[in-house]
């Protein structure tokens, strides 16, 4: 795993909308060095053991360590197709965004050793993002399909359609959630009913592919944006806070290439570098 020496905290200024600098306290702590291909989102198990990723190229769901990032284990590699996305459900069940195969497959996990026991797959294609939503229903975004839809018991209730290539569905506070409407640039707010709350689009978001994200308690929503090679910080209000990245493709602390997935424990997060093939970790502080 790369360090940056011995992980001393770096502090970054970096642009707020107006143009003034704003403090982010940043503490890079390493990154991934198992092999993998394309990560995408990122999802850490409900007993904190393990961060799930998905491991698109591998085809496959791996598991690193959170605290190290070293890789002890993986599962679907023997019949996913172009994996993309990971939630648990408030049983502990796992389902993953099985892309290729135009469906959502579901597991009962044991440690790290998943046995497949159901999908999801009416009426969607190239799922790339999916939601557990405490409801007990199952958000899925279409990403070839363009279409948002809802399952219950397994059963098609709902859907949303008139979006382009969607990716990321996250719970916010509140059960409302956030959907990355990734072709037309944007993020979409929704109600449980699909109900459209609110819009990010445009000024000062400047999202160019916006991918996958994770909300703080507060509403604050970090996402992926990218064809801009950044992770953005957004207020619950939409006010931008802060741009982690320059702009441009690299590696490095606060550099990223085509970043996807996102995870955040309380003042850790995780973050898939996906161009670079590796998963990134930080500790961070948000200064007002």
């Amino acid at each position: 795993m790369e360090r940056i020496r011995t992980l001393v905290a770096v502090t970054m200024l970096l642009a707020s909308p107006g143009g003034a600098a704003a403090d982010v306290a940043l503490e890079f702590l390493g990154a991934s060095s198992a092999p993998l291909g394309n990560p995408h989102d990122l999802k850490l198990s409900p007993d904190g053991r393990h961060l799930l990723v998905s491991d698109v190229d591998n085809d496959r769901i791996a598991i690193l360590d959170p605290e190290t990032l070293a890789f002890i284990g993986s599962f679907g590699e023997d019949h996913q197709g172009g994996t993309h996305d990971v939630d648990f459900d408030a049983d502990g069940r796992v389902y993953v965004a099985d892309t290729h195969n135009n469906r959502v497959t579901v597991y009962e996990m044991d440690g790290t050793r998943a046995m497949l026991v159901g999908e999801l797959g009416e009426g969607i294609r190239g799922p790339e993002g999916v939601l557990a939503h405490p409801n007990g229903r199952i958000y899925v975004a279409g990403a070839w399909s363009d279409n948002l839809v809802v399952y219950k018991n397994g059963v098609k209730v709902d859907e949303m359609d008139g979006l382009s290539s969607p990716h990321d569905v996250e719970l916010a506070p509140g059960g409302n959630i956030w959907l990355s409407d990734a072709g037309n640039h944007r993020m979409l707010l929704l109600s449980p009913d699909l109900d459209i709350l609110s819009v990010w689009q445009g000024e000062p978001f400047r999202f160019n592919g916006v991918r996958y994200q994770d909300v703080l308690d507060d509403g604050t929503v970090i996402a992926a944006d990218k064809y801009t090679h950044s992770v953005k910080f957004i207020a619950a209000d939409g006010t931008l806070l802060h741009v982690l990245g320059n702009g441009s493709p690299g590696r490095g602390p606060g550099v990223f290439t085509t970043p996807e997935g996102v995870e955040v424990e309380d003042d850790i997060l995780w973050l898939s570098d996906s161009g670079n093939d590796r998963v990134v970790k930080y500790r961070f502080t948000l200064v007002p």
